[in-house]
């Protein structure tokens, strides 16, 4: 743990996040000490720096470094570093915006399309902040991402993703809410449609309320519901978007529990100031083991010490 942390006393401790703005912040000193270390390969102090500022904070070292050394910090470090270390300081110096585009375009390059970092993305920002990231990836990649998203998906699943991705609140009654979900589910084969549209246009507080009423209504959970009445790609698009309405912090905790470096690495980075902590409370609750410690199993080296600076604590 990097005492400088602690040292900054006039940081923010009203967030829920783990990184949080270093008080005692001089870009032009970090982008001289970064220079330092790049020419040492000292991979510790570029963590120790790099983890320890805001996402703000890394633009202005990037700038400054830009200034003082006519280079690109990210070329610098890719010069420098390699494998999972140089992806993580990488993906920490990209704008938040960019990254959720770059995030959601990794979901979809190459062979096959990840649909669970998809959902997680469109499921977990509001409807402002999506629109925000489409016009991102439409800069950085010359492709809207409505399209691109039909490239890769078919179906009720791609009726879900594009209406997730132009979420808007429009208000409904919540007893006509509850009964249009629990019609669909007494036929035989159920409609998504109502479920898309429901779903995606109610603000978390009216759709809790729905949910609650429509399993008193049921008598069963959402969930198990979902799971009896369809299959594939929309089932798997609908329960995410159930548990994330549910609890954001949960649905994410799970998503934590897997293996896969991309992922676990992407929500840190991504979630890393703004609600990280309530995450790391859930992941806790969930499996029985902190963040911190189970990152430790899975880790090793200076990825490990960037990756549980990102987590800051023990809990």
């Amino acid at each position: 743990m990097d005492p400088e942390y602690f040292q900054s006393h006039e940081m923010c401790w009203g967030t829920l996040g783990t990184v949080r703005p270093f008080a005692n912040f001089h870009s032009d000193l970090d982008a001289m000490e970064i220079q330092k270390a790049l020419e040492m390969k000292d991979a510790g102090t570029l963590v120790r720096i790099l983890t320890n500022r805001t996402n703000t904070q890394r633009q202005e070292i990037a700038k400054a470094f830009e200034e003082m050394t006519h280079k690109d910090l990210a070329a610098a470090l890719k010069k420098a570093l390699s494998g999972e270390l140089e992806v993580l300081l990488l993906e920490l110096l990209m704008p938040p915006l960019q990254y959720e585009a770059y995030r959601l375009q990794q979901a979809m390059v190459g062979i096959g399309t990840d649909e669970e970092t998809l959902l997680e993305i469109l499921c977990t920002h509001s409807g402002r902040e999506l629109q925000e990231i489409s016009v991102a990836y439409k800069e950085i990649y010359k492709k809207d991402l409505d399209k691109e998203l039909k490239g890769e998906t078919s179906g009720d699943f791609y009726k879900l993703l594009v209406a997730l991705l132009n979420k808007d609140e429009v208000p409904g009654g919540v007893r006509r809410d509850i009964e249009a979900l629990s019609a669909t589910l007494n036929v035989k084969k159920a409609e998504a449609g109502p479920w898309i549209d429901i779903l995606t246009s109610r603000d978390s507080d009216h759709l809790n309320k729905v949910l609650m009423g429509l399993e008193l209504d049921i008598g069963q959970m959402v969930d198990q519901a979902l799971e009896k009445k369809f299959s594939g790609d929309i089932r798997l698009g609908l329960k995410a978007l159930v548990e994330c309405i549910q609890s954001p912090e949960c649905y994410l905790a799970k998503r934590l529990t897997a293996t896969k470096t991309p992922i676990l690495q992407g929500i840190m980075v991504s979630h890393s100031e703004e609600d990280l902590l309530c995450v790391r409370t859930a992941y806790l609750k969930l499996t029985g083991t902190s963040l911190y410690t189970a990152l430790q199993k899975q880790f090793k080296g200076d990825h490990l010490q960037a990756l549980l600076a990102i987590c800051r604590s023990e809990d």
